[in-house]
């Protein structure tokens, strides 16, 4: 059975606790304490889970959702939209997930449109792989169009929208169930709304839903003083364990959490705290078992453009980011697979994201896949394993900050629930 060791891999764990300890009052130091060592013991010892073959319950027969991993044969989908996207206020959140490049960008349109001359190509190339999936034999639902550029105010802060253009990253199904991310940038607090007339045929249907607690995202949310302005910085801060989200309260993006069955594997990220992380695993125990994996990333937010799991017992691993705990899948039998580096040009606006978006495809079965048109060197990769490629370009949609998973939240997929770890 895999079992997880470690936060960040040997030191770097402790580390981490020490960070994180060191900021928070004493009686939650004591929580953050066990949570890691519960999250550990969790990974380590449910071989009553493993040892006991009772599945989870059942899905209901009419049900419209159901969905165990990230490879079963899709049948139905979400694809996002591009539609009135909006720059994001130059939020101390986001300077921390952005590359200094780009600050001026945000600096000048946030809280505007994007440029709209892009934003009419993404919308067009995302239309096409709408009718591409449709021509595959995949069921394509989208949200609701909504103006992002609406000014909002809580009692904790205020801001404009963004976009409803990654499901990915607030919605993760497990099995049956829907699972609303609280997110952790003050752009995306009300993105859910985008997507709730959808989640609510899908909850008449049979499915569960639940929402994770929304946090305040008041000004403890994030470390104010966060010290970031070049790569070395991040990856030394990265590697202490120091991110711009504090343990105030419990965020994650759902984009952060990949699936195996029953074993779910996420990071702590820029926008994915302990608590967050804690919550979940407290919410799926015992049918399902989360591990904490971590990478030798300055900048980790969102886990599938650094890990992105294809098949049973196959992996995408980033040679760029390589994972500390990469051992513990060697050893379970799976077979690890670096990508080629990326073949996007050097020019291309990438404002919320890396090139390495390349790895972010979409798997429509074990044998095919959904791969950016341009990306030559990974389509011949997948060639190689046997995969068919389905070649769509989305260009101008990857500046948005997301490849094929990204931008789609796969709601069925024809498959059980199982072990691949055991």
């Amino acid at each position: 059975m895999l079992r997880v060791r470690c936060l960040r891999g040997g030191s770097r764990g402790a580390e981490a606790a020490h960070y994180i300890g060191s900021r928070l009052r004493g009686a939650f130091t004591g929580w953050v304490q066990r949570t890691f060592q519960s999250t550990q013991a969790a990974a380590a010892s449910q071989n009553t889970c493993a040892a006991d073959d009772k599945a989870a319950s059942p899905v209901p027969k009419d049900c419209l959702v159901c969905s165990y991993n990230e490879w079963d044969p899709l049948e139905e989908v979400i694809v996002g939209r591009a539609e009135n996207a909006c720059v994001p206020p130059f939020s101390v959140e986001v300077k921390a997930n952005t590359y200094e490049k780009y600050w001026g960008f945000y600096q000048k349109f946030g809280g505007q449109s994007f440029p709209k001359d892009h934003l009419i190509k993404a919308i067009a190339e995302i239309e096409e792989m709408c009718n591409i999936l449709k021509g595959e034999g995949v069921i394509v639902k989208r949200p609701d169009p909504i103006d992002w550029s609406v000014k909002y105010k809580t009692p904790d802060f205020e801001s404009t929208g963004m976009y409803a253009a990654m499901p990915r990253d607030i919605l993760i199904v497990v099995g049956n169930e829907i699972i609303e991310a609280p997110m952790a940038w003050r752009a995306r607090f009300f993105e859910y709304r985008a997507y709730r007339r959808l989640i609510k045929d899908y909850f008449n249907s049979g499915a569960k839903w639940t929402t994770a607690p929304k946090p305040t995202m008041a000004d403890e949310l994030y470390d104010q003083n966060y010290p970031i302005h070049s790569v070395e910085d991040r990856h030394k801060l990265a590697a202490q364990g120091k991110f711009v989200t504090t343990e105030f309260e419990p965020c994650f993006d759902a984009a952060d959490f990949i699936r195996a069955g029953r074993d779910i594997f996420v990071q702590r990220s820029q926008v994915t705290n302990y608590m967050g992380i804690e919550w979940m695993r407290r919410h799926l125990a015992p049918d399902y078992r989360v591990h904490i994996i971590s990478f030798k990333d300055p900048n980790p937010m969102h886990i599938d453009a650094t890990f992105n799991i294809i098949g049973p017992g196959l992996v995408l691993s980033n040679p760029d980011r390589p994972c500390h705990q990469i051992e513990l899948f060697k050893k379970a039998g799976w077979t690890v697979i670096q990508p080629p580096v990326p073949l996007i040009p050097d020019d291309h606006p990438l404002w919320m994201s890396s090139k390495w978006l390349s790895m972010n495809v979409l798997m429509l079965d074990e044998k095919r896949v959904m791969v950016d048109a341009n990306e030559t060197s990974i389509q011949k990769m997948f060639e190689k394993l046997g995969i068919s490629t389905i070649k769509v370009n989305i260009r101008h949609a990857n500046s948005l900050g997301g490849g094929f998973h990204c931008w789609t939240c796969d709601i069925r997929r024809r498959g059980t629930l199982q072990s691949y770890f055991d």
